[in-house]
């Protein structure tokens, strides 16, 4: 089992279902209504877990009741929380609408996120003695410098998946091995009207595109550039289709798969994960990615 670290946020996800996303200023009438946890760190990490990494969660959570549902999920999906953070205060919250077709709007509130600022001694070793460490954008961006300089400094892989899309200052950049992100990340990052991948190669050595039902697009500095197809299937809601591929992705890249087939594995990941509503309970174990991985793009 490889050893995934995930360094990121965790939040509480109110999610609303309704026929259609309503139009600013605009009310319209849902169809149901869940509350689960989530937060890109703490589903990556749950991700990872379930297909197959034997996974480590660095981050905060409140002292209030969405805390302790945070933790108590992340501890059931086999995720080590030994050095998750408790802050005084409210936890993150994100506040989701979803429509029948799948597609979804998305606002966070980061609450204790936002406290997780520098690295413990012990916090650095749990990430030098990975074999990958992932991080996102929704905590503060030293933390996410900290965290790949000592994956840097103790041999430890890293995945950043750029989300959301912000400024992404050289020091971060010059300790990224593969930067994951969509197509919008991509052009906020570049600047460029369309996803721009000789740019974000000029950024970090290794890229991996995202393109919802498109699939996927890999290259890096040594001349590679292919295209994985996308998996076919029913989408539902597609809240942590990102989430569950990159966490799938760094439990194959750390198995010592080639890159291009753990990002095909990866997006059977992230198909598997749209069948169902919800973030972290939609999260695909290893079995229900490997049946799809090998039913294989074209069924």
């Amino acid at each position: 089992m490889p050893k995934i670290v995930v360094a990121g946020s965790a939040n509480m996800d109110l999610v609303g279902l309704a026929e259609r996303l309503p139009q600013p200023g605009e009310t319209v009438l849902g169809d149901d209504f869940m509350m689960t946890p989530g937060g890109k760190g703490a589903n990556q990490a749950i991700a990872a877990a379930r297909a197959g990494g034997e996974c480590t969660f660095l981050g905060a959570i409140g002292s209030d009741a969405f805390g302790v549902t945070i933790k108590a999920r992340l501890n059931a999906s086999g995720v080590d929380t030994a050095h998750v953070r408790t802050s005084y205060g409210s936890s993150g919250v994100a506040v989701i609408m979803v429509d029948r077709a799948g597609e979804n709007t998305i606002m966070v509130s980061p609450g204790a996120n936002t406290t997780f600022a520098g690295l413990s001694a012990a916090e650095e070793t749990v990430i030098a003695d990975g074999d990958v460490l992932i991080c996102q954008q929704e905590i503060p961006v030293e933390t996410v410098i900290a965290a790949n300089r000592a994956a840097r400094e103790g041999g430890t892989r890293t995945i950043l998946n750029a989300a959301p899309a912000r400024h992404l200052p050289p020091e971060l950049l010059a300790v990224i091995d593969l930067l994951v992100v969509n197509e919008s990340e991509a052009t906020a990052i570049t600047g460029s009207a369309e996803p721009d991948m000789a740019a974000l190669l000029e950024l970090v050595p290794r890229v991996v595109l995202t393109m919802s039902g498109a699939g996927s697009r890999y290259a890096d500095r040594e001349g590679a550039d292919e295209r994985i197809p996308a998996f076919r299937v029913e989408a539902v809601d597609t809240t942590a289709a990102g989430d569950a591929f990159t966490g799938a992705l760094a439990v194959a890249w750390g198995e010592g798969r080639p890159l291009i087939e753990a990002i095909r594995w990866a997006s059977a990941a992230g198909a598997a994960c749209v069948r169902k509503v919800g973030a972290s309970n939609s999260l695909p174990s290893r079995a229900d990615i490997d049946v799809l991985y090998a039913r294989g793009t074209g069924s």
